[in-house]
């Protein structure tokens, strides 16, 4: 229990500190997201259920959903070999590198998706040899699933990061001294230790991606039924000022990250649970 809770704690306010919370998490976060679930919920499941049913948005949401895992998966697989790198070798340069990990929380979404998009056009400096090689990636899935690699990456980077600069070396080399080959020290050792940082990165980076609009509106080219993803959707209908469809698109994507948050919590309470027995 906290320690406020005491009468004898050095630390009092407990329950002002605790009220306080309460209300601005109510008005900042509940409020807000209960208007949007009460407006979409005027118009029935009957209402709900036709808007839900149009092939443009179904496609739309098959594609924001699909790429978003396997951004999700990808930017995990990634965010461990970097993660790796920054924790196991010194280099020159390695707090830059460290540094420039978190320059998509920084970076306006807006200024990634024209950077991306100047990358990858077929004129610009990666899209131009991919072009001559057949492969496009501005303007078709391929670019919105690069761009959602990128905001995604530093989420596995940062949530895998700390458990491996817990993890003692002196471990993996006593693995080594006891003849356990390196993929035994891998899947016995290293890995364990990891799997819940692991699913925690992989759920932020696909809640994150699920909601990204400004990265991946210049380079997916707002295509329907082949590169319009369901952000693009809900502004799509503001500015046609069909409000009520707008609600419902963006109730679909705050449970999915509702979802996303709660797979989280329950991860890292299954992982204090175990460190706990352990």
């Amino acid at each position: 229990m906290p320690p406020s809770l005491y009468p004898n704690s050095p630390l009092p306010g407990f329950r002002l500190a605790l009220g306080a919370t309460l209300v601005w998490i109510g008005v900042i976060v509940l409020l807000p997201l209960g208007g949007v679930a009460v407006r979409s919920g005027q118009i029935g499941l009957e209402g709900m259920w036709h808007i839900l049913s149009q092939p443009r948005l179904l496609a739309a949401l098959r594609l924001s959903f699909g790429l978003s895992f396997l951004a999700g998966l990808v930017s995990l697989a990634l965010g461990g070999i970097v993660a790796w790198v920054l924790t196991r070798y010194e280099f020159p340069g390695r707090r830059l590198l460290d540094a420039a990990v978190d320059l998509p929380f920084a970076l306006p979404t807006a200024v990634a998706g024209i950077a991306l998009t100047t990358l990858y056009a077929p004129n610009g400096w990666f899209g131009r040899p991919l072009d001559q090689l057949g492969i496009k990636v501005a303007f078709t899935p391929l670019g919105i699933f690069m761009a959602l690699i990128f905001i995604g990456l530093p989420f596995a980077v940062r949530t895998l990061q700390p458990v491996l600069e817990q993890t003692e070396v002196e471990v993996e080399e006593a693995s080594a001294s006891l003849g356990a080959s390196r993929a035994q020290t891998i899947w016995r050792i290293i890995l364990p230790p990891l799997i819940p940082a692991a699913l925690t990165g992989l759920a932020l980076a696909f809640a994150r991606a699920v909601g990204e609009y400004g990265s991946v509106i210049f380079i997916a080219g707002n295509i329907p039924f082949f590169t319009e993803i369901a952000p693009i959707i809900v502004v799509t209908r503001l500015e046609e000022f069909d409000e009520t469809g707008a609600t419902v698109v963006a109730v679909i994507m705050l449970c999915a990250s509702f979802l996303s948050l709660y797979a989280i919590n329950l991860v890292q309470a299954w992982s204090r649970k175990r460190l706990g027995h352990g």
